[in-house]
C-alpha cells in the first residue's frame, strides 16, 4: 500500500471527499490510526499531551524530528504531516527552510506544518520552492497563546473574521497546498472553504471544513478530565485502562500473575545442587 500524496489530498476536495486527520506521536499508534486516517500529523501538540506541559512553546525541532520518525514507522497509507515548533521558522525564511527540510530528511515527514497567515506567508514560499509541501494553520495558532491571552476562539467580530479570511487567502497564495482552521466561528470556516481552492482541515471550525482533525488520545478519551467543546469523544478508554492497571497491580500483589500458562521451564528437570557441606 502506497502513502497518500499531496495531489490525491487536493482531489478530495474537489470531489467533495472529506479529510479525516488524526494526531498521534508514536509508532504504535500510528499503526492503529493509519488504516483510518488520510493524513496523521505529528502536532507540537505532544508538548501537553506527550511531555506534560501547559502550552505547546517547550516543543524543539529535535523533539518534533524523534516523534515523526516514530509515527512514519507505523504507517503504510496515511499521509505523514509533521509540525514545525515554536522558534524553528519565524526568523527568517531560511530558518523555516532548514527545519523544513529536516523534518522531511531525518523525520520522513512528507508535509510540514506552520502557524500563521499574512506574516508566515514569506515563509511558506520558501519551503514550497524547495520542494516540501505546506499545511497552513491559521485562527487559534497555539504557539501565540501568549499574544491572544490565552486558548482563544478567534474572528468573532467581523474584522477578525475577515482578517482570518485573509491570512488564509495568503497561504494559499504563498503555495500551501492545505491549511488547517482552529478555533473559529463556523460562518468564517464557511466562507474560507468556499473561497479557497485548496483543503481546509477543521479543529473547533464547524462542519462546513473539507476534513477535520483530532488527537488521538481525545478521540480515545485517555483523559476524561479534557472537556474542550470542540471535542468528540468516540470512547472513554482512561477507564478501562485505570482498570486494566489495577486488575494487573491486584494480581501481582496476591501471586496470581503470573500463572502457569505465562511461565517458561526446562526442556529436562534440573540436576540437584550437590550439598557442599
Amino acid at each position: 500500500m502506497s502513502r497518500l500524496t499531496v495531489t490525491d489530498l487536493r482531489r478530495k476536495k474537489a470531489e467533495n471527499d472529506k479529510i479525516v486527520m488524526i494526531t498521534a506521536y508514536d509508532a504504535t499508534m500510528a499503526r492503529l490510526v493509519d488504516a483510518s486516517a488520510d493524513m496523521v500529523l505529528v502536532g507540537d501538540s505532544l508538548g501537553m499531551v506527550v511531555q506534560g506541559h501547559q502550552d505547546t512553546l517547550p516543543v524543539t525541532l529535535d523533539h518534533m524530528v524523534y516523534h515523526c520518525q516514530a509515527v512514519h514507522r507505523g504507517l503504510s497509507h496515511a499521509h505523514l504531516v509533521g509540525d514545525l515548533p515554536f522558534g524553528s521558522y519565524q526568523t527568517s525564511p531560511a530558518q523555516a527552510v532548514d527545519s523544513a527540510t529536516r523534518l522531511v530528511k531525518e523525520g520522513f515527514a512528507q508535509s510540514v506544518k506552520l502557524e500563521g497567515g499574512v506574516s508566515m506567508a514569506p515563509a511558506i514560499e520558501a519551503i514550497v520552492r524547495c520542494g516540501v509541501p505546506v499545511v497552513g494553520h491559521i485562527g487559534l495558532t497555539p504557539q501565540s497563546v501568549h499574544a491572544m491571552g490565552g486558548f482563544r476562539v478567534q474572528g468573532r467580530t467581523e474584522d477578525g473574521a475577515d482578517a482570518i479570511v485573509q491570512d488564509a487567502l495568503a497561504v494559499e497564495a504563498a503555495g500551501a497546498f492545505c491549511v488547517v482552521l482552529e478555533g473559529i466561528p463556523t460562518e468564517v470556516s464557511e466562507r474560507i472553504a468556499e473561497v479557497l481552492t485548496i483543503p481546509t482541515i477543521g479543529i473547533g471550525a464547524g462542519p462546513h471544513c473539507d476534513g477535520q482533525v483530532l488527537v488521538c488520545n481525545d478521540i480515545l478519551g485517555f483523559d476524561l478530565g479534557f472537556r474542550p467543546t470542540f471535542v468528540k469523544r468516540f470512547a472513554a478508554l482512561e477507564t478501562a485502562i485505570k482498570g486494566a492497571f489495577g486488575t494487573y497491580a491486584d494480581e501481582v500483589r496476591s501471586g496470581a500473575f503470573p500463572a502457569e500458562e505465562h511461565t517458561f521451564h526446562m526442556a529436562s528437570a534440573p540436576r540437584k545442587v550437590a550439598n557442599l557441606y
